[in-house]
């Protein structure tokens, strides 16, 4: 599995067609998760629900600039921050990376050259995280092999289906941290994730039996009621 197919991308531009272009690029990239806004507003909500790994943000906002709103942002959760920008005075970037955006892209751009910007970015900041992406995660007795997909305990392995695993990457990306109900939906079934909150129940009764030692008591998969859930982490 690609690495980076597990980072979550926030797309904010005023032009819908832009979005859906950048999203396209980014999918035909390896890139999974993408999210789209067209306003300061609407990227506040989407990065205060979402917990984005990084903001493909553009200068020109019909509320507002991206100057401003990468301080907001960046007071809320610190996460990669790129400019795209049809702005491309030496003014503009200087003032862009001066507010601590990560890279500053002119448009019109060459997708390679997005892809490429972007992944760099990533590696950056994710470092530690890319590094284990194919390693083990440890819940006290239990092992979680992410190359394999499989689980490990007291000398018995399971594997995990296709939805526990984009789960389970999701809780563990995230560990320590709530993770919204929706986002958990849109971990697992994309944008097609409306009407599956009673599924993902299942889906986590599932996870439970096979990281839990008590299921019905579980010490790691947490829930958060009425927001979420949680992967504990070890010394919580």
């Amino acid at each position: 599995m690609n690495a980076l197919s597990n980072f979550q991308i926030l797309i904010v531009d005023d032009e819908p067609a832009l979005c859906r272009m950048i999203s396209d690029i980014l999918r035909d990239a390896g890139f999974t998760y993408m999210l789209t806004a067209q306003s300061c507003a609407e990227a506040r909500r989407q990065f205060a629900e979402w917990r984005p790994d990084a903001v493909l943000l553009d200068v020109m906002l019909p509320d507002g600039d991206g100057f401003s709103l990468i301080e907001e942002l960046r007071r809320g959760r610190d996460v990669p921050i790129l400019f795209l920008s049809a702005r491309d005075a030496d003014e503009d970037r200087l003032r862009g990376l001066g507010l601590g955006a990560d890279d500053y892209i002119a448009k019109p751009f060459l997708p390679r050259e997005l892809v490429l910007r972007l992944t760099a970015v990533l590696r950056r900041a994710y470092a530690d995280r890319l590094k284990c992406a194919d390693g083990l995660l440890r819940l006290g007795a239990t092992t979680v092999d992410w190359a394999s997909g499989t689980v490990s305990r007291g000398g018995t392995q399971t594997a995990l289906t296709a939805k526990e695993y984009a789960l389970l990457r999701k809780l563990a990306d995230n560990r320590g941290h709530i993770v919204t109900i929706d986002a958990l939906c849109y971990a697992a079934w994309g944008d097609e994730n409306f009407g599956y909150e009673n599924t993902l129940m299942v889906h986590i009764r599932r996870l439970r039996e096979k990281i839990e030692e008590e299921p019905s008591r579980p010490r790691y998969l947490l829930t958060a009621r009425g927001l979420g859930y949680k992967l504990k982490r070890e010394d919580s």
